[in-house]
């Protein structure tokens, strides 16, 4: 369970807390890495750059402890703020820092070959913003095309959580940004219930896909 926020208080740790305590109930157990709260430095350095001639460099101890938790996970669940149609920096630099060549991918069979992904992002934009059905394709292609089965996962799930932000938010036909008044009261409790609800579905019907491996 990858968590990319920098506040254990968010509405995105939030939902990894619920994530994991629902896959727990399914039989998982669970190495939960908490991105900011373990220090990961997502900046590229030249210890953990690809060498394309060499694909059995060794890389950073740091790197070489996070492949490890990798290589030990059935599933990865990664839970994180949308920002600009895709990941936050930090998880976006620890794929490239980890999922580093001859480890994720380079290799005619590929280390990670079986594993499964589920990709909880949770944007502000309201379910009937125009912007969603586009960020939805934006996050498939990129995550689970780009990543995920570039790196040999057998299946890769994006649950786009929307309506996250507590002043609803969308964009209108002629591109201006329109943030509605706070939600407060049992309309707020309403909202983030129901977002539970559609986190929980996610993660549910994941676990259901196929058995927890032996």
């Amino acid at each position: 369970m990858v968590v990319a926020h920098h506040r254990t208080d968010s509405l995105t740790a939030h939902t990894a807390r619920r994530a994991a305590a629902r896959l727990e109930a399914a039989g998982y157990r669970i190495d939960l890495l908490d991105l900011h709260a373990e220090g990961f430095d997502p900046r590229m350095n030249t210890s953990d750059q690809p060498d394309w001639g060499n694909r059995e460099k060794a890389y950073s101890d740091e790197v070489h402890a996070h492949m490890r938790r990798v290589l030990a996970a059935d599933v990865v669940v990664a839970v994180f703020p949308v920002y600009w149609q895709s990941v936050p920096a930090i998880l976006k630099g620890w794929i490239d820092r980890v999922w580093n060549y001859g480890f994720a991918y380079g290799r005619s069979k590929p280390r990670l070959a079986g594993k499964r992904m589920l990709w909880l992002g949770l944007a502000g934009a309201t379910a009937d913003d125009p912007v969603v059905e586009g960020m939805r394709a934006v996050l498939e292609t990129n995550l689970s095309e780009g990543i995920a089965y570039y790196c040999g996962f057998s299946h890769s799930t994006v649950g786009l959580l929307t309506g996250a932000e507590e002043r609803p938010q969308r964009v209108d036909a002629e591109g201006n940004l329109l943030v509605g008044e706070a939600v407060t009261g049992a309309e707020r409790e309403a909202q983030y219930a129901d977002l539970d609800r559609r986190a929980g579905e996610f993660v549910e019907r994941f676990a259901a896909e196929e058995p927890v491996p032996a």
